[in-house]
């Protein structure tokens, strides 16, 4: 047999959509000749090439009797290791240290992905099933390595390998960089739910865009927080798989004309080309491996102005290039610019012009003669992950209309049918809101298609209201146009646009004819005679309504109505949470279509948030529960409620949150410095640093806590307070000056605190730089209390709540998003509950507005003792002055922190109280665990699944 060459088997770019049918290299590939052997940290192949001779041959010897499934050993494992890292190297040949180790292995995992991703789509396209697409601007994935081989089942494969080439299986993960391609919980949440999609062997995309150096990486300086650009691509990706052959076009600027046959044409403006990057996303235990697909975006050669570059003009010749290239440099670049928000812009149309490019290619290509655009939403489902890709909805009818030779009926039924959206906030500035000038300079053709939807639903909201009552015609379009601020069009002022009646006065002589019927006249006879004016019996004035536009405003495109208007479901993501979606955010639109609107409350992989990254707790279940379905079927967390009383239970449960805590003290120590003692209590608070979400109240908190330990003898002290670790970490947005504050504010107060020889062990205040999925997959399994005090009616759903309380950890907070639900679920004397509630937030604001509110005097005692200079020379002056006054941007304590405040530390009092019951707070962990059952990303899927997309799971045969 003729030898393979090493490039037909890992050219990544010849594995594109078409490349499924033939599967037979990939299959022995993975499972290489076991006679290479060599010393673990030398691995030259002298017999490469015979490597390549005898896979064929190797085909047979690796498959069992189970319908020729591959069942690899460590020794196959090791072979596939080592060809990897003579043939597909990243590193110099002489030695096999860690990182080089790493990537070896990751392309070796890579291989049998590639086989499972080319059935799953093969068979996917066999079958051409209804198919999802999940789009989002974040996919926050961590590291993959650990994930792929416990979903594979070939951890003990893997890990036993290592070993034998000298070296273990957790530091080499450790070398790999967690992928840089979100910030927060919408990321992760992404991520959860493609997990579960391929467990689940739902036939399923996520499209998202392939940032170079991600949000940023998070330094901590004695100024606070420092932003760098991330590097985690420096040493490429070795799980993605570049797609040379699958490219888009993408348009901005130009001018929209009527072409030759009536239709409009979008010409001139700037070119760009979208090029995609796969991600292979595999399911646990089952061989569905779907695809993360990514773009990258660039232009053509021609493009590069060769002449100005040899003339010396080198910024010009790659002006186009570098344009291009920037936009996906980075996860939501600074908007306080026009370039900046332009940018933005560009991000968003790029994933949506070439995602549905991607779709719609694959539509027709499954289609074949058959084609039907009606059928597009029976195969289609295409779900808008915030309001990031609403540009979806115009440029599926631009594509519709202006390619596909649709009626504008026709492509906006279809539109309708196929999309949904996800609202994951009430917070304003999450309601995106663009300039309606820079659409119309960046997407000309989309502003024509954004004015037909406007012009549809006010004819929409005329027909419902009719035109009897115009001010109320006149509010419904305020709050529901999609178009803010902008003329209503000539046709329907025509028929709004009444003239102004003027009020009817009665003159009449002094003697009026009392004959019936007679017309009444004034007329003066002489210059004696008086004109007599009669007092009117009734003045009838009609005022005007008008329609006019304030010239002092921009005028907006309002981009989450945009998404109710042209999708047919919007789901919020926690009970409470769509309750204020239908009855304040969206309420109008709620009364209008109120089969639109549902519920999805969040939920998180149990795979990566419990048995992957907390495997002592996951033994423990498996024991108690009897069986390890429960990583699959999170219903059977609830049987640990029959046992949350047994002694045994609760020594283990304890055991293993003390290995836990050890090595989240050990991370802790080489992150930050700081040696904090295992045996304090492990208080949390771990997400993007916003005002809404209060690390300020928690922070004032501790300092309210310290200052009180200050005025205490030791003895008072150890009397009074159990001992506490209390962790930070999160990202403030590089322009959000008030949140890079409250950072600034946290590591000051830890600076002082954990010096402070009077103090010692009994409170430590760390903040964790650079809070990432991994990060994360450390400090969750070893808290003991975890902090999600959102202003009430503030946070969304929250998911870090629900990996908390998977893994044990007792809960503080208020009212708000999925703590409603996890409380409910754990039991109300599982969960510290303070705080408004989200129906007394507006009377609360209103109160302060008036003046009326009375702070209580403790936290006026916090905000002086900070002001003292206790914390260092830094000026908190702006920082506690937003906490004052009662009206004002960026004061009048809108968040309500000084209201929550009393309740706040009462309730840290009550935890105090309870941890040192350790067997009652044992308990309360194990029942947090038990009562996460509900919130598993598969329920949520499965819910998606039924309610919005109507697509079924397709189990690969």
């Amino acid at each position: 047999m003729a030898a393979l060459s090493s490039s037909t088997y890992i050219s990544k770019s010849s594995i594109n959509d078409f490349s499924f049918t033939n599967n037979k290299h990939s299959k022995t590939f993975f499972f290489l000749n076991k006679k290479l052997h060599s010393r673990p940290r030398n691995l030259s192949l002298n017999n490469a090439l015979s490597v390549n001779q005898q896979l064929f041959s190797l085909q047979q010897e690796t498959r069992d009797s189970d319908n020729g499934t591959l069942v690899p050993d460590s020794e196959s494992v090791i072979s596939s290791i080592k060809y990897h890292a003579e043939f597909t190297p990243s590193f110099s040949p002489e030695k096999f240290e860690l990182p080089k180790a790493f990537y070896a292995t990751a392309e070796s995992v890579r291989d049998k992905l590639i086989v499972n991703w080319n059935a799953t789509y093969a068979y996917h396209e066999e079958m051409n099933v209804k198919q999802a697409y999940y789009l989002s601007m974040e996919f926050l994935q961590g590291r993959a390595l650990l994930n792929a081989i416990g979903n594979l089942e070939l951890s003990g494969a893997y890990a036993e390998a290592l070993t034998k080439l000298g070296h273990d299986l957790e530091d080499v993960a450790k070398q790999e960089p967690d992928a840089a391609l979100g910030n927060g919980g919408l990321g992760r949440l992404a991520s959860c739910f493609l997990d579960s999609l391929a467990t689940l062997n739902y036939p399923a995309w996520g499209y998202g865009l392939r940032y170079k150096y991600g949000l940023f990486k998070q330094l901590i300086t004695k100024d606070g927080q420092e932003e760098v650009a991330e590097s985690w691509l420096e040493m490429g990706n070795p799980w993605e798989i570049p797609r040379n052959d699958v490219s888009y076009p993408i348009k901005f600027y130009g001018e929209v004309v009527n072409g030759p046959d009536g239709r409009k044409e979008w010409v001139g403006g700037e070119n760009i080309t979208a090029v995609a990057y796969d991600v292979p996303i595999p399911g646990y235990k089952t061989k569905t491996t779907i695809n993360l697909r990514l773009w990258s975006t660039k232009v053509a050669p021609e493009y590069f102005d060769l002449n100005a570059f040899n003339s010396g003009d080198h910024p010009k010749a790659y002006e186009a290039l570098k344009r291009a290239e920037k936009i996906c440099y980075i996860l939501y670049p600074g908007d306080e610019s026009h370039e900046g928000k332009t940018l933005r812009l560009k991000q968003q149309y790029t994933l949506c012009s070439a995602s549905l490019q991607d779709i719609i290619a694959r539509f027709e290509r499954r289609s074949g003669e058959a084609l039907d655009w009606n059928k597009f939403p029976e195969k289609v489902a295409v779900q808008m992950n915030d309001t990031h890709p609403t540009l979806c909805i115009p440029e599926l009818l631009r594509i519709l209309i202006d390619y596909k030779g649709l009626s504008w009926k026709e492509a906006w039924e279809i539109t309708q049918k196929t999309v949904a959206y996800t609202n994951h906030t009430v917070l304003p500035e999450a309601l995106e809101k663009w300039s309606l000038n820079l659409l119309q300079q960046l997407l000309p053709r989309h502003v024509e298609l954004i004015e037909m939807i406007d012009k549809e639903l006010i004819d929409t909201i005329i027909a419902e209201y009719g035109i009897k009552d115009l001010e109320l015609v006149k509010e419904k379009l305020k709050q529901m146009r999609v178009l803010d601020n902008v003329e209503l069009p000539a046709s329907v002022l025509e028929v709004l646009v009444q003239p102004e009646e003027t009020p009817i006065v009665d003159l009449v002589k002094e003697e009026e004819s009392t004959e019936e019927g007679s017309e009444e006249v004034t007329e003066a006879t002489s210059e004696d005679d008086e004109l007599k004016v009669k007092e009117p019996k009734e003045v009838k004035i009609i005022p005007k309504v008008t329609f006019e536009t304030d010239p002092n405003q921009p005028k907006m495109v309002r981009m989450a109505n945009l998404c109710v208007v042209g999708g047919h479901a919007v789901n919020g993501v926690a009970e409470i949470h769509s309750e204020i979606v239908k009855n304040e955010v969206f309420n109008d639109f709620y009364k209008l279509w109120p089969e639109k609107f549902q519920n999805k409350t969040n939920g998180v992989t149990p795979r990566r948030w419990i048995s992957f990254c907390n495997p002592e707790l996951s033994k423990i279940i498996t024991k108690w529960t009897g069986t390890e379905d429960w990583v699959l079927n999170t219903e059977k967390l609830d049987e640990l409620r029959n046992f949350a009383d047994n002694e045994d239970l609760q020594s283990e449960w304890r055991k293993a949150k003390r290995i836990n805590k050890e090595k989240m003290v050990s991370f802790l120590k080489e992150k930050t410095g700081y040696l904090v003692s295992p045996d304090a209590m492990f208080d949390v608070q771990v997400k993007r640093i916003h005002e809404y979400k209060r690390q300020l109240l928690n922070i004032l908190g501790i300092v309210y806590r310290y200052k009180k330990m200050k005025e205490m003898s030791a003895e008072e002290r150890k009397e009074n307070f159990v001992p506490r670790v209390c962790v930070f970490g999160g990202k403030a947005f590089a322009t959000y000056v008030q949140a890079k504050r409250i950072v600034k504010f946290i590591t000051d107060v830890g600076a002082t605190v954990n010096h402070d020889p009077d103090i010692g062990d009994l409170l430590k205040v760390v903040f964790v730089p650079d809070y990432n999925v991994t990060v994360a997959e450390v400090l969750i399994p070893g808290s003991d209390l975890s902090q999600h005090i959102s202003t009430a009616g503030m946070e969304a759903s929250g998911t870090s709540n629900m990996k908390f309380a998977m893994n044990g950890c007792i809960q503080i907070g208020t009212l708000d998003g999925a703590n409603v639900e996890i409380r409910q679920e754990v039991g109300e004397e599982n969960f510290f509950l303070f705080g408004a509630e989200a129906h007394e937030i507006a009377g609360l604001r209103k109160e302060r507005s008036k003046g009326k509110f009375v702070p209580d005097p403790r936290f006026e005692e916090v905000k002086e003792y900070v002001r003292s200079g206790v914390f260092g020379p830094y000026n908190y002056n702006e920082l506690m002055g937003s906490l004052e006054g009662n009206e004002g941007y960026g004061r009048a304590d809108y968040f309500l922190v000084g209201k929550d405040f009393p309740a706040y530390i009462e309730c840290q009092d009550e935890v105090d109280k309870a941890y040192r019951d350790q067997k009652k707070w044992t308990k309360m962990s194990i029942l947090n665990t038990a009562g996460s059952h509900k919130f598993s990303s598969d329920r949520t899927i499965h819910q998606y699944a039924r309610d919005i997309w109507t697509i079924e799971p397709l189990v690969l045969p």
